[in-house]
């Protein structure tokens, strides 16, 4: 890799003095981690190339959200060709269906998927009609075990991920494993369905066997047309709200801080990731406004990037689940700084 070797982006971030989008040539260069910005629409330098260690490259891909010294940006296109030919296949995505046998080891998941380089783009825990279940397993109806199939896909919750990665596709469907595995394929003996599932056909999680399959799963549950596909698994009684902040899901922290969340004894009965705009922010922190000293640092880091919401359930779950989750006093979470529990709201 040369010093000068560079990646080219284009970039939007929404100026609100303006009420317009201004548009920026991102560079990365890889060997020093160093960017550079131009405005576009003046022709002028706006950022002169500097080191920049909180962005990596993997955080940079058509439709990702990046901070770059707390303006947040939003990668709508590649900058030329050779940036396009060198990462456009990191752009292959993929359906990750976790069923609701799954469920219970959602936290090993969100691991085995971030280990594996894949970076999960869009999630949400979703309930499914029986129409949408049999769109889902429409290939299936003439096998004998279609509406077992489709019972237990309804049973309970799933989540439903969308994958960007290199070979996403692929890579995915070798993790998932086959549906019914055997002590004979050893092979498989590290895959999802021999670690997690159950016996016959009560597999934990699901991926596509193709690009185009992918792409007709994906907007099942992820409709391009606007559409909202299966409702959220929301049941909006005795809960509270859990944030994972978009530090802790971009270090990659976000299994860990689900299997704490479970094994303290906590349900997790929806769950959804989301991009939050600034002035959805403000208004979500608009308690802290003139109280917290870090309240403007609290709202530059929540629209920083994706975050996770959780609806979670216990009796008095509020109480209880702030106890959990520790200090919200700077001072006093340094005391217990390797605790996962900190990257929470």
């Amino acid at each position: 890799m040369s010093q000068d070797e560079r990646y080219a982006f284009i970039a939007e971030w929404y100026d609100p003095n303006a009420s317009l989008f201004r548009r920026y040539e991102l560079l990365y260069y890889p060997k020093d981690a160093s960017i550079e910005m131009y405005d576009v629409k003046n022709r002028r330098m706006f950022l002169r190339r500097t080191k920049y260690e909180s962005l990596h490259l993997e955080d940079l891909y058509v439709g990702s959200k990046v901070t770059v010294f707390s303006r947040h940006l939003t990668i709508v296109d590649y900058g030329n060709m050779y940036t396009s030919r060198k990462l456009g296949s990191r752009e292959e995505r993929t359906l990750a269906l976790i069923k609701p046998d799954g469920m219970c080891k959602m936290g090993e998941l969100f691991d085995i998927i971030i280990n594996a380089g894949l970076t999960i783009t869009k999630a949400k825990m979703m309930l499914l009609s029986r129409k949408e279940a049999a769109d889902f397993y429409a290939d299936y109806r003439a096998k004998p075990f279609y509406h077992e199939l489709l019972q237990l896909i309804m049973r309970g919750p799933i989540l439903a991920m969308e994958l960007l990665g290199d070979g996403a596709v692929s890579k995915w469907r070798a993790i998932v494993g086959p549906a019914n595995p055997t002590t004979t394929e050893s092979d498989t003996l590290d895959s999802i369905s021999e670690s997690f599932g159950h016996c016959g056909l009560r597999d934990a999680a699901h991926g596509p066997d193709s690009v185009a399959s992918a792409a007709k799963e994906l907007e099942l549950f992820f409709p391009s047309s606007g559409g909202h596909g299966p409702v959220s698994s929301a049941k909006f009684t005795n809960c509270t709200c859990c944030i994972i902040k978009p530090h802790a899901v971009n270090e990659g922290l976000s299994g860990k801080i689900i299997k704490a969340i479970l094994k303290e004894g906590f349900e997790i009965s929806a769950l959804q990731m989301f991009n939050m705009e600034r002035p959805n922010v403000e208004e979500f922190y608009e308690i802290y406004k003139g109280v917290v000293p870090e309240y403007l640092e609290m709202v530059s880091e929540l629209c920083s990037g994706p975050c996770i919401a959780m609806e979670i359930r216990q009796f008095n779950p509020s109480k209880v689940f702030r106890d959990f989750c520790g200090p919200s006093d700077p001072a006093l979470v340094l005391l217990s700084s390797a605790d996962t529990r900190r990257h929470l709201i």
